[in-house]
């Protein structure tokens, strides 16, 4: 049986400086001086014992590598205690390696549909999109099946929009230490403010036209 771990827990342990929660999970980004290099390090993490039976998510660059880690069941989407032994792991391999983590370059990103009735637009989504129901929550979000693009969280609605047009954003998930310099630069950029009373979970930006997009992180949720 998997032990689930509450985000706000999971950042508190030792060990797992590194790995600021996301809504993906986990994420650690190591830079590194080459592909080669960073192809060293991929091999490094394959070796760990009993890797395969909770394999991370692990993006290859030439100027660093991205290790994400989440636990994904029929009725669960976060961390777990595996994660967290997994990344202690990771941390101390990437140590040994002579790599250093760096969280500023850590994000997710979600689009965010918006519906009075949700059950009436996931269908075209997941038929444009080619993705699938998330399995602990089939009937509000959309998961890529091979892992590589964003996900879909749809939001319920009290009423469309008086001009009939679509309502949807982005939202940008980011390590606590990072919203507020993210924010401050998109303020510099034209933006401005629309809402932060649900700070620090969110705070919520647009564009001069009024596009919207979320600055999101696991401060301030359970």
């Amino acid at each position: 049986m998997t032990d689930y771990i509450a985000p706000k827990d999971f950042q508190q342990q030792p060990g797992v400086h590194e790995w600021p929660l996301t809504s993906e999970g986990a994420v650690a980004f190591y830079r590194t001086g080459s592909f080669a290099e960073s192809a060293k390090f991929a091999q490094a993490i394959a070796e760990l014992p009993g890797v395969e039976d909770h394999r991370p998510a692990v993006d290859i660059r030439n100027d660093g590598v991205t290790v994400r880690l989440i636990t994904y069941t029929d009725d669960y989407f976060g961390p777990s205690q595996r994660d967290l032994e997994l990344a202690r792991q990771i941390s101390e391999v990437a140590a040994r390696l002579g790599l250093s983590a760096d969280p500023s370059a850590v994000q997710s990103v979600l689009v965010i549909p918006g519906a009075p009735n949700i059950a009436e637009v996931m269908p075209f989504w997941q038929a444009i999109l080619g993705y699938e129901p998330r399995r602990d929550s089939p009937s509000e979000d959309l998961v890529d099946p091979r892992d590589r693009g964003p996900a879909f969280w749809f939001e319920q609605m009290d009423e469309p929009r008086g001009d009939g047009g679509g309502a949807i954003h982005l939202a940008i998930w980011l390590p606590f230490e990072e919203a507020q310099k993210r924010i401050d630069a998109a303020l510099a950029a034209g933006g401005h403010l629309v809402r932060d009373e649900f700070a620090p979970s969110w705070w919520t930006l647009a564009d001069k036209y009024g596009n919207e997009a979320d600055i999101a992180t696991v401060g301030g949720r359970g």
